[in-house]
């Protein structure tokens, strides 16, 4: 604010200089001398009509040769030119509606120059604060994702996990059960369960994808609600369903030699029971390979990272 008030000062002395009479220089009146130079040299200039008939006159009678010898005497100087010098015209004064019109116009050009400098103050402050905006906004919604991410972190804590592994049946013999088990913090209902059993030379050669007997997962006939800690057997497996996999006692035999694998394969689908419509369904796949022999039999997690994951 100071500096504007600086420049309106200074505008203010440039008006008051503008307004104050301007001396005429160069003009003969105000010379010492030149009021008698130019009187004389009017008078020197300036014929009289009774001087000029009288010089006629003369000039007719000295005509003759002897008096224009006398006249054209080479010992006489000749006559100087004589040079008139006309003062320079004096300038017109202002009229009082020039002076008005100027002074309006000086006044028009300081409000425009002090409405650009506001303007240009007034876009800096809206920059400014729109900067500010812009910072403040991308910090909230920075905090807001911080704070999702810290809820949805919170809501997997939480949540129930089923975790798959392998027990055997105590009342059978060479006879293994896969057993699904919650291990989180939430009740977790089941509400499907799909299975298949696969002969192949080794986990390499299984389907990039695991593939089922049906397409849809089978629902079990009684709904199965597992609570923190609690544990449900979701497959049998026994040397009998191997051998009625086995068609033949060539397939048998190579699976009995190791040459050939079993592989036992599926998938748990339960529900949350506390989450949201949209993340309550939760996925947990298994696979196991039967290992079935004279000297050895029994069942362990195998197969590769696409059979085994959780959701």
């Amino acid at each position: 604010m100071s500096i504007m008030l600086k420049y309106l000062a200074i505008l203010a002395v440039l008006l008051a200089v503008a307004q104050a009479p301007v001396p005429v220089s160069g003009q003969a009146s105000n010379q010492p001398g030149a009021s008698e130079k130019t009187s004389s040299s009017a008078v020197t200039g300036s014929k009289n009509p009774v001087t000029a008939a009288h010089s006629g006159a003369s000039s007719k009678v000295t005509d003759n040769p002897s008096s224009r010898a006398e006249f054209d005497d080479s010992s006489q100087e000749p006559r100087q030119p004589i040079v008139v010098t006309v003062p320079a015209p004096l300038p017109a004064p202002w009229t009082l509606r020039e002076r008005i019109s100027w002074g309006a116009g000086l006044v028009l050009v300081v409000l425009g120059y002090i409405g650009v400098i506001l303007a240009l103050r007034t876009l800096k402050i809206i920059e400014r604060q729109t900067k500010y905006g812009e910072d403040s906004a991308q910090a909230a919604l920075e905090s807001a994702h911080a704070a999702l991410l810290n809820a949805q972190a919170f809501a997997d804590s939480e949540r129930p996990w089923l975790l798959i592994s392998v027990e055997p049946f105590l009342t059978m013999e060479n006879c293994f059960k896969v057993v699904a088990t919650n291990r989180g913090r939430t009740p977790a209902r089941i509400i499907a369960i799909s299975d298949r059993i696969k002969i192949a030379l080794d986990e390499t050669h299984l389907p990039q994808s695991p593939e089922y007997e049906n397409e849809e997962s089978i629902a079990p006939p009684a709904p199965i609600i597992l609570l923190p800690g609690e544990s449900v057997a979701v497959r049998r497996v026994s040397p009998d369903e191997v051998k009625r996999v086995c068609t033949t006692d060539e397939g048998l035999r190579r699976v009995e030699l190791w040459e050939d694998r079993v592989f036992v394969y599926g998938k748990v689908v339960y529900r949350d029971l506390i989450a949201l419509v949209d993340r309550q369904v939760h996925e947990t796949d298994w696979c196991c390979w039967f290992i079935f022999g004279d000297a050895q039999t029994n069942l362990v997690i195998a197969g590769p990272p696409d059979y085994n994951r959780h959701t």
